[in-house]
């Protein structure tokens, strides 16, 4: 079976420490800790597990220039991404980080300590020259450059470590192999030739096709590798990926495919990441590496031009291939021929036939308006998958999100709307009021504008819950400031659709329509922060539909809400 990259031995960290494990546990309980980031605990798994090797730590700031610089650490050994463990300044005091020190690193998700770190050294790095030289423009367009100066904290530790335990998985156990658990599998297949393929996103019949090409012409069996960590903003979540190729797996001929996940967090980074990609395929044994065009790409720039070239990530990693030991595979494009009913490499297409593709923005819309995925685009049995992940709007959630003054009419129209909703009887309507929202979630709350945005903030994660469950959420908060609507807008975005109805009816008039008498009250001085009278509203200039029911009746309000969920496809399609 292949070696690890350079030649060296896999740094299993597992293995290494078997015997150890009682004593570092105990050790663990008595030191200073870090709780890792999702990123981290990725990265972490990796080193320990032999996936990074040669690394057995993070890199101190010795190797990291080595790597930024020239992507060497400073044994001389070909290493393309840095691998770092940030921190900030109050991190550094409360666990009395400094060199020598012993830190116990710790699972976000239940605080179990996972490895001890040693120390080696703690430096400021530059993070525009890491920028520049790892991902070629410190360009905030860029996920990993934006990560850098908006989410990593100003310092990194270096030093080694040694292995406690492993991160807990509680999905998809059968198909997670540590790299040297995945080399004894193809010892025991008795594979000697194997060809990995990377991916982020969901695979469809051209995927199968290219795949396929791809192991007969090398003569070799095939990994499917996915990418479970992190990968880009927006892409696709993991689950419904390894749904997807767990039904495409049985498409492979008899014996050829075998699939293994990943956890690794992406940074994005085109050539200088496809290089990490081979190191990394080198570690789990695998002797030829399927490298795309615009392998790992992050899109366009500020400026609106890619990244990178769509062969950089090719031409570095055809540079270093003999270093690393491994065959580069360059992704062959196949498109489909419906005269012929086949796949063919583009390239092979004689002049004058006739080739059908779907794109994936067209596969999205599909996808959201129910309308059919043709089997020669992908399988039924993915297409399945992805429908159950992603069902069209008339069965997705949404949030109608209203904000106005007090007896602006929302509450009337929020109550009405409900009605109307509830009468297609296509999915369940919860009504959040603020008076009911303020006694059974915020009763410990007052009127600041802190509490208004804990407040607020609660509301939107409930309507969010709500909305993820595809039902539909009628939030009807005063929400005066602008801020808070905005990030209740980005949250529930992530479930589903979110509609923000600023009811602008004038305050005059809801002044005359309020029938408690708060307003006058506010006038005295009797009530405190009262909106409209002594604290400021607001007026959200993205509102999605502007409402008054000085112009328009409850009826026609709830009709222009209805209209726009219509238009949307969120009711009135099957």
């Amino acid at each position: 079976m292949a070696n690890t990259p350079h030649g060296g031995v896999l740094k299993d960290l597992y293995l290494r420490d078997a015997d150890k494990y009682d004593t570092l546990r105990a050790e663990a309980d008595t030191l200073p800790s870090l709780v890792l980031t999702d990123r981290q605990l990725c990265d972490l798994e990796l080193i320990l597990n032999g996936g990074f090797s040669p690394l057995d730590g993070f890199l101190n700031e010795k190797d990291y220039n080595g790597v930024v610089e020239n992507m060497r650490l400073s044994s001389g050994l070909l290493w393309s991404m840095p691998i770092t463990l940030d921190v900030n300044e109050e991190e550094i005091k409360a666990s009395q980080i400094q060199p020598q020190r012993r830190i116990a690193l710790l699972d976000p998700r239940d605080y179990e300590p996972l490895a001890i770190l040693t120390v080696d050294d703690v430096y400021q790095p530059n993070k525009s020259k890491e920028a520049e030289h790892v991902f070629g423009a410190d360009d905030s367009a860029h996920p990993a450059v934006y990560y850098l100066h908006n989410v990593a904290k100003n310092f990194y530790v270096g030093g080694a470590l040694e292995a406690i335990q492993s991160p807990s998985h509680y999905d998809y156990v059968a198909n997670r192999y540590t790299p040297s658990e995945l080399r004894a599998h193809f010892k025991k297949l008795q594979w000697t030739r194997v060809v990995a393929f990377q991916t982020r996103n969901p695979m469809h019949r051209a995927h199968r096709e290219l795949t396929v090409r791809a192991a007969r012409q090398r003569k070799a069996h095939l990994l499917i590798h996915p990418v479970v960590g992190l990968t880009k903003p927006g892409d696709i979540d993991h689950y419904t990926r390894v749904r997807v190729y767990k039904a495409l797996m049985p498409k492979y001929p008899n014996g050829m495919a075998e699939l293994s996940l990943l956890p690794l967090a992406m940074r994005m980074g085109g050539p200088r990441e496809a290089v990490w990609h081979a190191l990394i395929r080198k570690n789990h044994g695998v002797t030829h590496f399927i490298v795309g065009r615009d392998h790992a790409g992050p899109g366009k720039n500020s400026q609106g031009v890619d990244f990178y070239g769509p062969y950089d990530a090719q031409d570095l990693v055809e540079k270093f291939k003999d270093e690393i030991g491994i065959e580069i595979v360059p992704f062959q494009m196949v498109t489909y021929c419906p005269d012929s009913d086949e796949y063919m490499p583009a390239d092979e297409v004689p002049e004058g036939i006739k080739t059908l593709n779907i794109s994936g923005t067209e596969l999205r819309r599909r996808l959201k308006t129910g309308l059919p995925i043709p089997e020669w685009f992908s399988y039924p049995e993915v297409v399945k998958v992805l429908r159950q992940s992603h069902p069209p709007r008339s069965q997705q959630g949404f949030t109608i999100f209203f904000t106005g003054l007090h007896a602006s009419g929302k509450n009337a129209i929020a109550r009405a709307l409900q009605v109307s909703l509830n009468q297609e009887s296509t999915r369940s309507v919860s009504l959040l009021m603020g008076e009911n929202v303020r006694a059974e979630l915020s009763s410990e709350l007052g009127f600041s504008k802190r509490d208004r945005d804990i407040n607020i903030g609660r509301q939107a994660f409930v309507a969010g819950e709500l909305t993820r469950a595809g039902a539909a959420a009628i939030v009807a908060p005063i929400a005066p400031y602008d801020a808070a609507r905005k990030q209740a807008r980005k949250t529930i975005e992530k479930s589903g659709g979110f509609y923000l109805v600023h009811v602008a009816t004038p305050l005059e008039e809801c002044i005359k329509r309020d029938r408690d008498s708060v307003y006058e009250k506010a006038k005295k001085g009797e009530i405190k922060e009262f909106t409209g009278i002594n604290d400021p509203y607001e007026v959200p200039e993205d509102a999605d539909l502007v409402v008054d029911v000085t112009k328009q009746s409850v009826s026609q309000a709830v009709h222009e809400i209805v209209l726009l969920l219509e238009k949307d496809g969120y009711v009135g399609s099957s």
